[in-house]
């Protein structure tokens, strides 16, 4: 008996009724993610990956590791999904073109001035207008939607872009010194980008809530995600690897 069958008989429940209460969680961690990707990515394929990420969840769980189910389901369940979004790609390269002019006008702002870049300060270095920069935000919201999900210590997306995956000590120790450049980084964002990444990553909001709560319009909250990702890009720029 493996141990989700052992967890599930003690909870007087079988695994197929495992799958199908924890359906749920499945559409909640999709509809938490969507809100980041361009419009063409179909939410039934990211649902689907996602039941699949929960069946195997039901097949793997292990209780004796001390991680309740619906905490181990949710990592698996986000890490099919991630997966799924890696696979498809469906960023067009002038996505990651305008990001990169982005992260590079910031950087650039903020060595002259040793502060935040603000918003007209990027529009001016891009030569564009303040509201064509707020669109352009809007079309890199989902430029490399996974690079930062590991804000949240999810899974390790964040790691993947950056640094690789490898498993020899020497790229351990780089994980851990990224991940320390980063928790750094986060905390030196501008107190309202930071809010929004707390809400988003750690009490795992929806943009629509996370404007009720900062009495902002679901866009701005969007631009408002979407400058702190590019600040970061920005600041870690020895860690990023461009395509």
């Amino acid at each position: 008996m493996n141990g989700l069958a052992m967890y599930a008989e003690n909870q007087g429940v079988s695994n197929d009724q495992m799958i199908i209460e924890h359906a749920p969680l499945v559409k909640r961690i999709v509809y938490h993610m969507i809100t980041r990707l361009p419009p063409s990515v179909p939410v039934d394929d990211l649902i689907q990956a996602g039941m699949i990420g929960l069946i195997e969840a039901t097949r793997n769980y292990d209780p004796s590791q001390g991680a309740s189910f619906d905490t181990y389901a949710g990592i698996r369940i986000r890490g099919a999904i991630v997966d799924e979004i890696r696979k498809n790609d469906w960023a067009p390269r002038s996505v990651y073109k305008k990001s990169r002019a982005i992260s590079a006008a910031v950087r650039k702002i903020e060595n002259e001035h040793g502060r935040d870049a603000r918003d007209y300060e990027i529009a001016k270095e891009l030569d564009i207008s303040i509201d064509e920069y707020h669109h352009l935000l809007q079309d890199a919201s989902g430029y490399r939607v996974t690079s930062f999900n590991e804000v949240s210590s999810h899974d390790e997306a964040i790691i993947d872009t950056i640094v690789g995956n490898s498993d020899t000590p020497f790229e351990g120790v780089q994980h851990g010194n990224f991940r320390k450049e980063l928790a750094e980084c986060i905390s030196c964002l501008p107190e309202r980008e930071r809010l929004v990444m707390a809400l988003y990553y750690d009490e795992e909001l929806n943009l629509r809530e996370i404007g009720e709560v900062l009495g902002v319009t679901e866009s701005r909250v969007s631009q408002i995600h979407s400058q702190a990702i590019v600040r970061l890009r920005a600041r870690m720029s020895d860690w990023v690897l461009e395509s």
